[in-house]
């Protein structure tokens, strides 16, 4: 992976964290539905005025199996399971549970993409995955969390999985903007009947609240989630997957710093061990001969390539 994609890597790894804070700000004002909605519409919105302005048009009709799955489950069925398990799960169960999904992400790809498995990916993804289950054993509130609760946390966990693993194959033939608008159009769809439980939570809660609606839809999802698509069309999803353990690390220093939360030494033993898990796994060995997994050829040599998209180029 080239600078430019591991740099979006990171944007989207920051972002990301950022919305589990800027969600326990407003999940006591917005149901698991409304929040969603809203986070979507608002990404939806400024994605497609984007897209409008830079020309992009629709994706060609071999890209839109990936995006209507990734849209559906990622975009509209992660977000809403995410939301609800939170309510009944502690922050740092529902962060173990959730981060099955890089693991799931990994073994699909390595098996419907052909990614195979890496040594080096998998020892990273066993210490990430560690560094998650210390995380959450640190934060989990002396076992407390509701089945319900764990069962749509892991939910989320495989919707995010299947959209990762879906969302792959359509980069090889759409743009990382296209693919990004779409999918997340798709999403606020799927949560269109939860629009008239926005509005009137709109009008109860506070600015702040509702702010923080905004800005989940602007950054974490328009811009994270374009840099995902920009760094996935430029590396395996198996890889992309395991750069998100760095997640929790991050959001127990947000929480420390904007929350004042402060985490106990096993929290940031748990934290540093995600990080130490994603330095593994990216990892490089030495140069070999030999042709480039199938999915990685499909994405460098698909019409997307062909048509000359600038690799700087976010939208195309």
């Amino acid at each position: 992976m080239n600078g430019l994609a591991l740099a979006a890597a990171a944007v989207t790894v920051v972002l990301w964290a950022s919305a589990f804070v800027s969600i326990r700000s407003s999940v006591g004002h917005f149901g698991p539905g409304a929040l969603a909605f809203g986070r979507l519409l608002a990404g939806a919105v400024v994605l497609g005025v984007v897209l409008v302005v830079r020309g992009g048009g629709l994706p060609p009709r071999r890209a839109w199996p990936g995006i209507l799955t990734s849209g559906v489950l990622w975009f509209g069925g992660y977000m809403v399971a995410l939301n609800w398990g939170e309510r009944e799960v502690d922050a740092g169960t529902a962060a173990m549970i959730v981060n099955v999904g890089p693991v799931l992400v990994a073994l699909l790809g390595g098996w419907l993409l052909k990614e195979g498995f890496p040594l080096r990916l998998l020892a990273g993804i066993a210490v990430s995955f560690l560094g998650a289950v210390v995380v959450g054993l640190s934060m989990s509130g002396g076992g407390t969390s509701s089945f319900g609760g764990v069962l749509l946390c892991l939910l989320a966990a495989v919707a995010y999985a299947a959209g990762v693993v879906s969302q792959k194959p359509a980069l090889a033939y759409a743009t990382p903007l296209q693919v990004t608008a779409f999918g997340c159009l798709i999403g606020a769809l799927v949560c269109l009947p939860f629009a008239g439980q926005l509005v009137s939570q709109v009008a109860e809660a506070p600015l702040s609240a509702t702010l923080n609606v905004v800005y989940l839809g602007v950054f974490p999802t328009a811009l994270a989630f374009s840099t995902w698509a920009y760094a996935l069309s430029r590396t395996t999803a198996g890889k992309m997957g395991a750069s998100t353990y760095a997640v929790p690390g991050l959001v127990v220093l947000m929480s420390w710093i904007f929350l004042g939360e402060v985490p106990g030494w096993l929290t940031l033993f748990g934290g540093l061990l995600c990080l130490g898990g994603v330095a593994v796994s990216r990892m490089r060995t030495r140069a070999r001969t030999g042709r480039r997994p199938a999915a990685a050829e499909a994405a460098a040599s698909g019409p997307a390539a062909d048509e000359g998209r600038p690799t700087a180029d976010l939208g195309g």
